[in-house]
């Protein structure tokens, strides 16, 4: 019996979409999960062999292009199971990906330890054919060739099959720590039955934490740890002992502290993950696995790595200590804290930015309604590369959040879909991201257009009013929606070096952190701000308030940044198996070098650092800085010529955006810039003295 699941041949097609599929979310059940992956399973390997054993002549056309043809039909069935673990997660279905989740890594790895396939993509590499390939083919066997290498195709059979289990334990650890860290997350909520303990949270906080509470059954008022709910206590609440026990409890979340001590403890996850980790890197024949990471990313060296950091943290500390210092006098002088703590910080700063700019994240918030602020951003992307972007309405959803969206460039072409999923909830995974429904690929001379998932955790609309966005947000949704228009607006036909695929890791945060700037520039702003009640554009003097206060604590804000960077790399680079992960002590040994606030001791940071324990940036979180020097030195032909310089836009859609992994990313840049990056802009943007 074929399993009840979406595949790319049973799947929903809409009637104006050309060769395009969604996925049919009602019928993802978790029962029928499990079978059906396996039966995918079984296929791809099928296919495989058979592709593998018709001929020893082997060619694009007989080889490679069914491979991509496999790896396809794997992920459009695949993706929208592990996107819906994400942001509905339940037991069932928690099980059933968990299920999957040494299936699919066992055929990965097998597939990367195939001597026959890995002969095969060798052949083509030195046949005749090779050098007749565009560009974009020879990138992807190149690629292939690599992470044959770092898949250990040339281990012996008992160093393979170590390498084996430590995919499997590695890809199983993942998932326990993001588990564990979203158990936590939703177990902690606090009921206020006193309006006064709440003072200072603005009405529509206020608003929110009544409706969480009558969502639950409860009279009153109630907080959670999802992020909407905690950042407002921790920046409005003048109960100073409310926001020390919301702290407590966010920053000990899946740690043997605090309040759910030893519940859902990350702590031996981590040091399992760590181990493994080191152990495939020096399997694969490196010193650590700072240096595998390194292996598909830009930076040639561990040590060029740190020494930019480093180089970073050296420019930015003098500003980073004055910050403090100036947060300190305040706190004594106006707040009467003499002491301020970690639970201080983001209130003290809210006041200061009242204080000293007459500006409050509140008064801006009402500016920026998603019903304006959404538009808008479509009319910026139109402006900049000429698409229009139009709303699917009736579509198969698992929520009644998830909005559907086309993109159409000016030619009329269908460039790509994407999914957007604006708003907190529980059983939803904390954070932002974009990740990939489908990848473009020419089927039978036909593009299949790419889709995305766009994924945010905003505060949602009440009954009273519409989500409104803090400037943060706003800035966090240019963010992935930059992700999503690489993923979309590719040109290349091939699904290895397709969108984001095959792109250096720490050159991916490119286009997103390019798409930030828009959020800072006045005739950007006039097109996604608008008063929730009168429709007013966002005021001049209140825009001028905002720049004046943009690089307010950018110096803090910087070695922050640098301290998450410098520990992950420092975790992985440093790791010996005689003395363990040593996490809190290395995290210990970067603020000392790095920080001007120290945290608590029952602070818990790593134990929620998912970016780096389940997500893809072990060894690569430094990729936002250095991907930031990118974006900003992008930024500033457009600084130079105009925000909406259709020649500037152009130039960054043809030599960017269309081009995927196809190429190396240096070569793009220059390409774009006509010359490497520099750090000058990112100093200027950021306010430090170059």
């Amino acid at each position: 019996m074929q399993p009840r699941i979406f595949f790319p041949d049973t799947t929903m097609k809409m009637p104006s979409l050309t060769n395009t599929s969604l996925p049919i979310f009602s019928q993802i059940k978790p029962d029928d999960i499990v079978p059906a992956i396996s039966q995918l399973l079984r296929d791809a390997r099928a296919s495989v062999e058979d592709h593998l054993a018709a001929t020893q002549n082997y060619n694009w056309k007989n080889l490679i292009e069914p491979m991509e043809v496999v790896e396809d039909k794997l992920n459009k069935a695949w993706s929208p199971i592990s996107h819906m673990n994400s942001v509905l997660n339940s037991d069932p279905l928690r099980d059933a990906y968990n299920a999957c989740l040494p299936k699919l890594s066992a055929y990965s790895t097998e597939m990367g330890q195939n001597e026959g396939l890995f002969k095969a993509y060798r052949f083509i590499a030195e046949s005749e054919e090779f050098v007749t390939l565009d560009i974009a083919q020879q990138k992807i066997i190149h690629n292939a060739l690599r992470d044959f290498k770092l898949s250990g195709i040339d281990l012996d059979s008992d160093k393979k099959q170590r390498y084996r289990d430590i995919s499997q334990q590695l890809s199983s650890l993942a998932s326990s720590y993001e588990e564990n860290l979203l158990d936590a997350t939703n177990a902690w909520n606090k009921v206020i039955k006193d309006e006064l303990d709440l003072v200072g949270l603005p009405d529509s906080a206020m608003a929110q934490a009544k409706q969480t509470a009558a969502n639950h059954n409860e009279s009153g008022w109630m907080i959670t740890l999802q992020f909407p709910s905690y950042i407002a206590v921790m920046t409005y609440a003048d109960n100073r002992e409310l926001r020390r026990e919301h702290y407590e409890a966010y920053a000990t979340r899946a740690s043997e502290s605090g309040p759910h001590a030893g519940h859902w403890d990350n702590s031996e996850i981590m040091e399992k993950i760590l181990a493994l980790r080191h152990e495939k890197a020096r399997l694969l024949g490196f010193e650590n696995f700072a240096e595998l990471s390194l292996s598909t990313k830009m930076a040639d060296k561990p040590d060029d790595v740190t020494a930019f950091l480093e180089d970073l943290a050296d420019r930015s500390w003098r500003n980073a200590r004055k910050d403090l210092v100036e947060l300190r006098e305040f706190a004594h002088q106006y707040l009467g804290i003499d002491d301020p703590q970690a639970w201080d910080m983001t209130y003290i700063s809210e006041k200061m930015r009242q204080f000293f700019f007459q500006l409050s994240q509140e008064e801006v918030k009402a500016y920026f309604p998603i019903t304006r602020v959404l538009p808008g951003l479509f009319a910026i992307v139109e402006k900049l590369y000429g698409l229009q972007i139009n709303e699917v309405l009736d579509f198969d959803s698992y929520h009644p959040d998830l909005r559907l969206f086309q993109i159409y460039d000016k030619s009329g072409q269908l460039r790509g879909l994407f999914y957007l999923d604006l708003y907190a909830r529980a059983k939803k995974r904390g954070g932002a991201w974009m990740d990939d429904c489908v990848g473009r690929k020419l089927i039978d001379d036909t593009v299949q257009a790419p889709i995305a998932f766009l994924t945010c955790n905003f505060t949602p609309s009440t009954a009273d009013e519409p989500a409104l966005l803090t400037h943060d947000d706003v800035i966090t949704l240019f963010h992935e929606f930059g992700h999503g228009l690489h993923h979309m607006l590719t040109q290349v036909d091939y699904l290895g070096v397709s969108g984001i695929n095959g792109v250096e890791w720490d050159a991916v945060e490119l286009p997103s952190q390019f798409m930030e700037n828009w959020c800072w520039e006045e005739e950007a702003l006039a097109l996604i701000s608008g008063h929730y009640q009168t429709d007013e554009k966002l005021p001049e003097h209140l825009f001028n308030k905002m720049l004046a206060a943009k690089n307010f604590q950018a110096g803090m804000v910087m070695v922050r940044q640098l301290e998450f960077s410098l520990f992950d790399f420092r975790i992985h680079r440093d790791y010996s198996p005689e003395k363990g992960g040593r996490i809190y002590e290395i995290l210990g040994q970067v603020r000392e070098q790095v920080a001007v606030v120290q945290p608590p001791k029952f602070n818990r940071f790593a134990h929620g650092f998912s970016h780096i324990f389940a997500g893809g940036y072990a060894a690569g979180y430094y990729s936002y800085k250095w991907a930031e020097v990118l974006s900003s030195d992008a930024f500033s032909l457009f600084e130079e010529k105009g925000i909406f310089d259709q020649e500037a836009g152009n130039a960054f859609l043809t030599n960017i955006l269309e081009q995927g992994g196809s190429q190396n990313a240096m070569d793009l840049f220059i390409k774009f810039r006509g010359r490497k990056p520099t750090i000058d802009a990112l100093l200027r943007h950021n306010g430090i003295a170059s």
